[in-house]
């Protein structure tokens, strides 16, 4: 009888505790997130961005980590979006202005980060059951929808910002802005919004803006339909690139599951990034849309990146190649990745790592599936 009610305390157990440990995230926690949920990205003059903040809130989901999650929720909502996700797009960057004050230093919207925010919210109410990150991620996403998509072109676009990147008849869009699984699980909670539309229309939109094969970071979508590869809009550089930004496509495209209409699309157009794969140990920094096409080496990050997407597209051996590459750049005095570790190159690890250790897994609807939750 000892026997039987101990190995049933056993069964009861995971139940009951609904705990799962993350050590990758718990690193990330100490060196990135302040106590009251702020990210800083240290190299950036102590800069606090919204995609920060989306994507701390999408690892903590993952890691079960309620009141972290709560933590950079709040902070974000009381410092980027004035108190309110329901009614305001939270401004894309924080930090010491010119003054010497610390507080907004562009309103703008990133509309990635807003729906990585939107997406963990959801995520977040559907698998903890709480109401309140369930309403606000239902609100957040409509004001998407109502003011960073354009309706302008013949299909429906997710522009980078509420204001800025539409001149005279054109938009200026970031591919990397548009994981196609957000999309779809954006339609699944709201049918009535343009997000099944702008699924159907982005394996077009990635394929018609790449460079050779390879994803660009900017694309330009003009009046007649037209679409091409474009520099920033920023004029930080006048050449038409895949790099930093365009890293992201594949990283979107390998964790996006195979059931996913439009995942197959998505990934033989980036055939100039699975054939370079074939014969390099590493992948490049920088795309050029003129000769010569390769310039630089890609840091770590980008390998991590690419991981996901190598095994999607049947790659295995230069799947672990990268993978190696990566877990060489660990440094057990910080338990993270890079020497020092910096912010961009973490967060492409968490997400490759995050996948590939199976730590949570996209479903055909968008959802994310988590083991702890199962």
């Amino acid at each position: 009888m000892k026997t039987l009610l101990l190995i049933g305390i056993l069964a009861l157990a995971p139940v009951v505790q609904a705990q799962s440990t993350w050590p990758l995230w718990s690193s990330y926690q100490d060196h990135f997130v302040q106590k009251d949920g702020r990210v800083v990205d240290y190299e950036r003059d102590n800069l606090t961005t919204s995609e920060g903040q989306s994507y701390a809130m999408f690892f903590a989901l993952v890691a079960d980590d309620r009141a972290a999650f709560d933590r950079i929720y709040r902070w974000t909502t009381q410092n980027l979006g004035d108190g309110d996700l329901r009614s305001n797009l939270p401004a894309w960057s924080w930090g010491r202005k010119p003054d010497g004050t610390l507080g907004i230093k562009d309103a703008n919207s990133a509309s990635d980060a807003d729906l990585w925010i939107a997406y963990s919210l959801l995520q977040a109410g559907r698998l903890w059951k709480q109401r309140e990150y369930v309403t606000v991620g239902n609100d957040l996403l409509k004001q998407i929808a109502n003011r960073e998509v354009s309706h302008n072109f013949s299909a429906s676009v997710l522009l980078p910002g509420h204001t800025g990147f539409e001149h005279e008849g054109s938009a200026l869009v970031n591919t990397s802005y548009m994981p196609l699984f957000l999309f779809e699980a954006a339609a699944n909670m709201q049918p009535a919004g343009p997000w099944k539309a702008m699924a159907a229309s982005l394996p077009s939109l990635i394929q018609r803006s790449a460079i050779r094969g390879f994803a660009s970071d900017w694309t330009r979508i003009d009046a007649d339909g037209r679409i091409s590869p474009a520099s920033p809009l920023d004029s930080s550089s006048d050449e038409v690139t895949g790099s930093y930004d365009a890293i992201r496509v594949y990283l979107w495209a390998g964790i996006t599951p195979a059931s996913m209409p439009g995942r197959e699309s998505i990934l033989n157009s980036l055939y100039g990034m699975s054939s370079y794969m074939k014969t390099h140990s590493v992948p490049p920094e920088v795309i050029l849309d003129k000769q010569p096409l390769i310039r630089g080496t890609g840091p770590i990050s980008f390998s991590a990146a690419l991981v996901p997407f190598l095994q999607s597209t049947n790659q295995p051996n230069a799947a672990a190649q990268q993978a190696t590459r990566l877990h060489t750049a660990w440094s057990s005095r910080t338990n993270l990745y890079g020497n020092p570790p910096r912010y961009y190159d973490q967060n492409l690890a968490m997400f490759s790592l995050g996948f590939t250790e199976h730590r949570y897994r996209i479903q055909s609807n968008g959802e994310v599936e988590v083991p702890w939750r199962r």
